[in-house]
């Protein structure tokens, strides 16, 4: 019995010599792109008939009968793309594989990051001026960049203080970035979430696909019908941020037997106002994808993008308004016929259209042909109070009317304006400051009734309107295409390259939008002061037009100004993609030509000869070099490094001197040249992701522009030119996130950098009071160097956490410290015009030959008995508060049956902080008297700097079923 025993444990034990009775392998899956666990995940050891299943946790554990030796492990699930991963089994030993991933099937070799925007980022419709991360979500697995997209980006913040005019945003492969202004215009593509999911982002200067790319980065937004997985989604929101409500309605077909795939989406986006009172919104959005894949090597795709937007602005305030009616104040709006009316309301539709073609040459190489066209329309209106009726004495023509400035916030309309008195207030003007301040408090919003009371009484004696809307259009017609190249010429080396090509047929003009009540306007310059005539006795400056001289315009018809930009861009680049074992780098050139054309439609008073027709083409040649290396130390600790040497054409905005007026250039104006280094440290465990990362960037031959009326240049409106500027931006960036439970994570980020101006750049005056030529005070220089540049805080930092329960519901909180933020300082405030004395204001021209091109030295006497200490204490830029944002954010989702129902909640400023976002000095009085009278003003400043406040505490709900 003993020995049939003892045979019986032999034959046992050698049929099983090659399974472990205590050997284990076991690990997680998470989605690649949002790094959640994946749960119903199917798990095999390959040629063993050992599968199992993820939990709702993205666990598994295999414990019994498992092979030694070389094995391999296979995860797969529907609508991903399988994986095996290669493993070895050790009698005894735990193998245990953490964090593997599983990307959605793509249909494409490449690999891509797929990232999820938020509404919040795609609803941005302030071309880049106020939100400065769009696009950034790229950032799904890296931590600081999730919190710079989500936490803070509501505080201007900028990341490595850098303007969204530093990156590019494509659909398609086809950049969309506007010429005139350099920056994406988001309000074109914005209301389609659910079909701009899918990105593919470059950070900084690193190497992409399609593009030579800029220091912020290269997003391209990928809107190919057969992309996107098969399926509709309905989705209604709620908020009190921009819009109050929206619907969005989505589906997708997938790519169906016929090899016929396409995508509709349509939404609305609606709301009386935001946070800031009066600013409603009214938008509507529809997209369509239609593809078509002709055989293996070819495929067709054609997207439409149509998104109209109207909405209503607000605009910054005091700190005496802000004291009186608080941060959700807007002066722009009132009450008319029992309804909210805002008087500044801006308007964009402009459609997009792109054929791509995609054509796999072979297996390692393929070309993508793109070609797009937008059109279409966007406007900006405000009030017109400079309405005059034509009088003429004895052949001599004179303007009657005109009317104050409508504005409630107008600084005649304020408590500080009464006080602000030599010799200090008295009581009848503090009697009146009181007055101002109960009326402004009681009401201060805008008097719509008295427009039309003005422009029906003056309609009754025969006179024109005193007012009128003015409307402030371009209609933009821009053909776009390029030809993409990629192949892999070996097994470590890929070549990109790409040829682009974008005309811009652009139309700008002012418009009479509304007559408020009256029957015409007279389109003529109210404020000329000449005091000659021409032979008819017609005042020639007065003239927007003088080949249509005092001439009525009606509702629909332009005036003040009309003129068309041509622009043409010309570019290619190439690049070099080497990849080894333990090392990855790359290099990549650019080459542009920019053409920029001015054509005026009307002859301008002020500039006769130089106003109408074709003015000078203006061309600037460009190129480019960037470089980069990752060294990979080991599996989880990565060296990472960037440089690149690039000019940069300035925008349109940036190249004109009174582009409205006349087809003058500015002065010196000349590409950028931009310098850039970052190095990171990248360590990723099964528990902890950081980056480290610094930077360093530089800029020279820089241009500024900015319009604003100076009592300091001879009470007049100015176009502002800050040329040859050189600045720096230098920091770092941290960010870290460790799932120290499977339900459990925490994280952080710091962003700590420094960006100041590098010199005293040239400082040039351009206004219709000096005709072609230009003006300067003193050596035309203006004292920037050391300040900061202003753009959101230099300093954040965040800690937070998330819960992901396993039964779908998930909830997070961050804490979010901001710093070390800047007002933007006014050029003009620390030229010579501060030691000028505007009262003895006089100009000397100095140039030989004609006027034309002149430049004038502004002087004035320089001002006697300056405190240099008091003299620095008015010049010190004014550094904000700092403060802290709390957010929460939380989700719940459940299937029932084949459907997907869920909703998605942030609240945001939980604790209500009141806190600026930015702001500016005003440029109105400058000099170092009037700069003293103000900052001792009983009431404060009249000229005060204006800021831009923060929202209080907001919320966001989204509630959706996908199908």
């Amino acid at each position: 019995m003993t020995r049939n025993f003892l045979v019986f444990v032999f034959l046992i034990f050698s049929k099983f010599t090659l399974f472990a009775q205590d050997t284990v392998v076991k690990g997680s899956v998470n989605d690649a792109v949002t790094n959640r666990p994946i749960s119903g995940v199917i798990v095999t050891i390959e040629d063993s008939g050992l599968t199992t299943k993820t939990d709702d946790f993205g666990q598994f554990i295999f414990r019994e009968n498992i092979p030694f030796g070389e094995q391999v492990l296979k995860i797969e699930q529907v609508d991903y793309t399988t994986k095996r991963y290669p493993i070895i089994v050790n009698s005894g030993k735990t193998i245990d594989i953490q964090d593997m991933t599983l990307a959605y099937k793509l249909g494409d070799s490449k690999a891509m990051y797929i990232i999820s925007i938020s509404d919040e980022q795609l609803n941005s419709e302030d071309d880049g001026l106020t939100s400065n991360v769009s696009g950034l979500l790229q950032a799904s697995k890296d931590a600081f960049l999730t919190a710079a997209a989500y936490d803070f980006s509501a505080t201007f913040f900028r990341p490595r203080g850098l303007d969204n005019a530093n990156g590019k945003v494509l659909i398609n492969g086809l950049e969309l970035n506007k010429q005139n202004t350099g920056r994406p215009q988001w309000g074109n593509w914005g209301g389609i979430n659910d079909v701009q999911r899918n990105q593919d982002f470059s950070m900084g200067m690193s190497s992409n696909d399609y593009n030579f790319g800029d220091l912020a980065g290269t997003n391209n937004i990928i809107m190919r019908a057969s992309k996107y997985r098969n399926g509709g989604r309905l989705s209604m929101a709620s908020a009190n941020r921009s819009y109050q409500s929206r619907l969005m309605l989505s589906y997708n077909s997938g790519l169906m037997k016929n090899n016929w795939a396409y995508s509709v989406l349509a939404s609305r986006r609606f709301g009386n106002g935001g946070y800031v009172e009066g600013t409603l919104y009214d938008a509507n959005s529809f997209t369509a994808s239609v593809e078509k894949q002709i055989n293996a090597e070819h495929s067709l795709n054609f997207t439409a993008i149509y998104a109209q937007n109207r909405r209503g602005k607000g605009t910054a305030l005091t700190d005496e308004i802000f004291d009186l009616k608080g941060s959700q104040y807007n002066p722009f709006w009132g009450i008319q016929n029992g309804e909210i009316r805002n008087s500044r309301i801006r308007e964009i539709e402009e459609p997009i259209i792109m054929l791509n073609h995609y054509w796999s040459i072979s297996e390692n190489a393929s070309i993508n042909t793109n070609i797009g066209y937008q059109f279409g329309t966007s406007g900006n209106t405000r009030v017109d109070n400079g309405g005059t009726r034509l009088v003429n004495f004895q052949g001599q023509d004179s303007y009657i009317g005109g009317a104050r400035n409508t504005d409630p916030t107008y600084y005649q309309n304020l408590p500080s304006y009464f006080l602000n008195v030599d010799g200090g207030p008295t009581a009848y003007n503090y009697e009146q400051a009181y007055i101002a301040q109960q009326t402004f408090q009681n009401d201060g919003q805008f008097n719509w009734n008295d427009l039309y009371i003005a422009n029906t009484n003056a309609a009754n004696q025969g006179f024109n309107s005193i007012y009128a809307i003015q409307e402030d259009r371009v209609d933009d017609k821009q053909l776009m295409a390029n030809i993409i190249f990629d192949t892999q010429l070996s097994g470590n080396i890929r070549l990109n390259a790409a040829v682009n090509y974008r005309d811009l047929k652009s139309e700008n003009f002012a418009v009479v939008s509304d007559l408020l009540g009256g029957t015409g306007y007279l389109d003529v310059d109210f404020f000329s002061d000449e005091t000659t005539e021409s032979t008819d006795g017609t005042l020639t400056t007065a003239q927007s037009d003088v080949r249509n001289p005092n001439r009525i315009v009606t509702e629909g018809e332009r005036y003040k100004y009309n003129y068309n930009i041509d622009a043409n861009v010309f570019s290619a680049f190439a690049q070099s993609v080497f990849n080894y074992s333990k090392v990855d780098f790359y290099l990549a050139g650019n080459v542009s030509i920019t053409n920029y054309q001015r054509e005026g439609f009307f002859e301008n008073g002020y500039f006769t000869g130089h106003s109408f027709g074709k003015g000078e083409k203006v061309q600037f040649k460009n190129f480019g070099t960037k470089a980069g290396a990752t060294y990979k130390l080991s599996g989880r600790h990565i060296l990472d490094f960037n440089g690149a040497y690039f000019t940069k054409a300035p925008n349109i905005g940036n190249t004109f001197a009174n582009v409205r007026q006349s087809n003058m250039l500015i002065e010196d104006v000349d590409s950028q040249i931009i310098t850039s280094l970052d190095a990171s440290y990248v360590f990723r465990s099964t528990i902890v992701k950081t980056r480290l990362t610094g930077f360093y960037s530089s800029f020279k031959n820089g241009t500024e522009t900015g319009f604003y009326y100076s009592e300091g240049v001879g009470n007049n409106l100015v176009q502002e030119a800050v040329t040859g500027i050189e600045t720096q931006r230098i920091g770092a960036e941290f960010g870290i996130e460790a799932q120290v439970t499977p339900t459990i994570k925490l994280k952080g980020a710091v962003s700590v950098g420094q960006y100041t101006y590098n010199n005293n750049p040239n400082l040039t005056f351009y206004s219709q009071e000096f005709g072609v030529g230009r003006a300067v005070f003193g050596h035309g220089t203006t004292n920037l160097k050391d300040l900061h540049i202003s753009g959101g805080p230099e300093q954040a930092v965040q800690l937070g956490f998330e819960y992901r329960d396993p039964g779908y519901w998930n909830v997070g909180v961050t804490a979010n410290h901001f710093s070390n933020a800047y007002v933007d300082a006014s050029a003009i405030k620390r030229s010579a015009a501060f030691v000028t004395d505007p009262e003895l204001y006089s100009e000397t021209q100095f140039q030989e030959g004609t006027a034309d091109g002149a430049v004038y030295v502004l002087t004035g006497g320089e001002i006697n008995n300056i405190d240099p200490d008091i003299a620095k204490q008015l010049l010190q830029q004014e550094k904000f508060d700092s403060y802290m944002l709390v957010n929460i954010i939380g989700g719940k989702s459940w299937r029932v049956g084949d459907y997907f129902l869920g909703f998605f909640a942030t609240i945001n400023n939980v604790l209500n902080q009141e806190y600026k976002t930015g702001g500016f000095e005003q440029s109105r009085r400058v000099d170092y008297r009037s700069q003293l009278a103000e900052q001792t003003n009983a009431n404060g400043p009249v000229f005060g700097n204006r800021y831009f406040f923060g929202n209080g505490t907001t919320y966001y709900l989204n509630v959706y079923v996908r199908f």
